[in-house]
């Protein structure tokens, strides 16, 4: 049957997890090199780049640096761009060139834990990718501590949300190739008109309206207002947005993928 069994969900789906974790640790090294460099090449190209074009950005009742403004962001986008890509192409390379998921469903795992698996594992790479991120932003000045490190927990939710819709992705895209378009059409028009280069309550109304439909927005949000301690809109709405994000595309994702692997 192609219908999607909540039933068929146990924390069994821990051991795909771990599979995963146990291959990452070959190459953590390297990933992490990411994490670690990108906020502080953000910083540095943007501050030189911006800091005698823009004085500063008026947000949430405050006057920001361009930077101190942009950091938070950074947090968010790479939650994104970790959850995403891991649920997409490295999910699309596990399910259809190496065979994980053929192998794994030869066991008395069911179809429903091992696209579970992926998606908690897409967020705990974003979760790890944040912590490093900010072990770097945190000592420089650029997020309040110890008000950011609950940027750890949002990641996780946040990762939840990015790795449910790139799962659905997947289930719908018929080659890795093709991957290009939901990067185009939804992701980079959300990295950027989700208020993370400028605030949102500056552009035209219909805009506004359109980026509030972008989970980034509700995520860049909730960093911020962990980061520097103000936000433009309301946390609780903020969070009640990535919640039923999560619990919508989770079970479009998992429908679609057990469309695409059950024929």
């Amino acid at each position: 049957m192609n219908r999607v069994s909540l039933k068929a969900i146990s924390f069994r789906f821990r051991h795909v997890w771990f599979r995963n974790l146990t291959t990452y640790r070959r190459i953590w090294k390297v990933n992490f090199l990411v994490p670690l460099l990108e906020p502080g090449f953000y910083i540095l190209a943007f501050g030189l780049g911006f800091s005698g074009l823009i004085g500063g950005v008026d947000y949430a009742g405050l006057s920001l640096r361009y930077t101190e403004f942009m950091a938070p962001a950074l947090v968010a986008t790479a939650c994104m761009w970790n959850s995403f890509f891991e649920t997409t192409y490295t999910s699309f390379v596990r399910m259809y060139y190496q065979k994980t998921f053929d192998g794994i469903l030869a066991t008395p795992l069911s179809l429903e834990e091992i696209i579970v698996a992926e998606i908690v594992w897409a967020a705990s790479k974003a979760t790890s990718a944040v912590t490093v991120m900010l072990a770097v932003l945190i000592p420089i000045g650029f997020a309040d501590f110890p008000g950011a490190l609950l940027c750890i927990p949002l990641a996780f939710i946040g990762g939840l949300a990015f790795a449910c819709i790139g799962m659905f992705f997947t289930g719908l895209i018929p080659t890795i190739d093709m991957f290009n378009l939901p990067v185009f059409l939804f992701i980079t028009p959300m990295f950027l008109f989700s208020g993370t280069f400028f605030p949102i309550s500056g552009i035209p109304d219909w805009a506004e309206t359109f980026s509030l439909l972008f989970p980034l927005y509700h995520l860049v949000e909730l960093t911020r207002f962990f980061c520097i301690g103000a936000m433009e809109s309301n946390p609780f709405l903020n969070l009640a947005y990535l919640l039923l994000f999560i619990m919508v595309f989770g079970y479009l994702g998992l429908s679609s993928m057990k469309r695409r692997l059950i024929h």
